[in-house]
């Protein structure tokens, strides 16, 4: 289990010249920086006691702290929706981080190795994390699994009208709030902390920054007499897109202490941005780290290292191998080809041998 400093904190701080005029409320963990197993057994049920009893068994196997345990037990929807979060986080993860040399290893002791340090790698688990939540408890009112929201409660936006024609806003405004509330813990002023809380911020605003508008048309033959607007979120994916790219131009970030209130605060004038200029203030949208990533080339505490690892010869060899070289091997496989549909639904494939190469590392 995770010491309680090393895990995701929850609430963003502004620019450096905010941060000692803003109230510093912390944050509770969850995700792929908290306790969570991340794969979890599904529990076969028949009755609606068993029902019950199981949607309790899932919140205590999630491992929450006792204020989150009691959200999670008190609509049968939240337990389904943290499991989706934690399981959307670190399938979009590791497919951001497929073609790198950290391929987002998530077992237990690099994760958690992992997390102690703040590497850029660790600033984007966060921010993944946050998103993923945020982005399943929309959802999930949205569709109806959750007793205590529905679709977006926006005033503009006639969601009887929505609700009628097939359309259903994502209610980023209830996922905010029970976000805030499901996460809300006593402040940590120290700069890892801040750090953290920043990071998994920048997840939560780019969730907002991807709503978009969606309108149906009504009326006879077709035509737009009526029409009837909802606010859906933006595909993961593309969420997922788009941290990896604030991961690319993450800022280094140093600190310095306020010797009047013994508190340590980011210091500026120490930061050193990956892609920019070394005086330039991170965004409320930018990814920070205090610590420069290990290679990731060898197995360490960290990570299993690249060796073995399969790799594409002009795509990522030459980069994810570490200046080892990479083996070739010649292999025949049987792939379906020359497909065409028969009758109505049928699909009849032959089946075609070819030869491929397949790289992987050296070690």
């Amino acid at each position: 289990m995770l010491d309680g400093h090393i895990l995701l904190g929850w609430i963003s701080f502004t620019i450096i010249a905010l941060l000692t005029n803003l109230p510093e409320p912390a944050t509770a963990y969850f995700g792929l920086t908290g306790n969570e197993p991340l794969s979890i057994l599904p529990i076969t049920v028949e009755s609606e006691e068993a029902v019950g009893k199981t949607h309790y068994k899932l919140c205590d196997r999630l491992k929450l702290e006792r204020k989150q345990r009691r959200m999670c037990r008190r609509d049968p929807g939240v337990a389904e929706t943290l499991m989706e979060a934690i399981s959307m986080s670190a399938l979009e993860c590791q497919y951001q981080f497929r073609f790198e040399r950290w391929n987002c290893t998530l077992d237990g002791r690099f994760r958690s190795n992992l997390l102690k340090r703040g590497f850029k790698e660790t600033a984007f688990l966060y921010a993944i994390s946050s998103a993923g939540l945020t982005h399943a408890m929309a959802k999930a009112c949205s569709a109806g699994r959750m007793e205590r929201c529905t679709c977006d409660e926006a005033p503009d936006l006639e969601n009887r009208k929505a609700w009628q024609w097939g359309g259903c806003g994502d209610n980023l405004k209830y996922s905010n709030k029970f976000v805030k509330e499901f996460l809300s813990k006593k402040s940590n002023k120290d700069l890892r902390a801040r750090m953290d809380l920043h990071n998994t911020n920048v997840g939560m605003k780019v969730i907002k920054a991807g709503v978009e508008t969606t309108c149906k048309c009504h009326g006879v033959s077709g035509s737009c007499t009526v029409q009837t607007c909802w606010r859906q979120l933006s595909p993961f994916h593309e969420i997922g897109k788009q941290l990896k790219q604030r991961y690319e131009t993450s800022l280094k970030v140093g600190s310095i202490t306020n010797e009047a209130a013994g508190e340590g605060d980011i210091n500026p004038a120490r930061m050193q941005p990956s892609l920019a200029p070394s005086d330039q203030i991170p965004r409320t949208t930018d990814l920070i780290h205090t610590d420069d990533s290990p290679s990731f080339c060898r197995i360490s505490k960290y990570s299993l290292g690249t060796s073995g690892r399969k790799c594409y010869k002009d795509k990522n060899c030459e980069s994810i191998c570490c200046g080892r070289g990479y083996n070739t091997q010649s292999r025949v496989v049987t792939k379906p080809c020359q497909c065409q549909v028969r009758w109505c639904c049928y699909v009849e494939c032959k089946q075609c041998t070819q030869r491929e190469e397949v790289y992987t590392c050296k070690d």
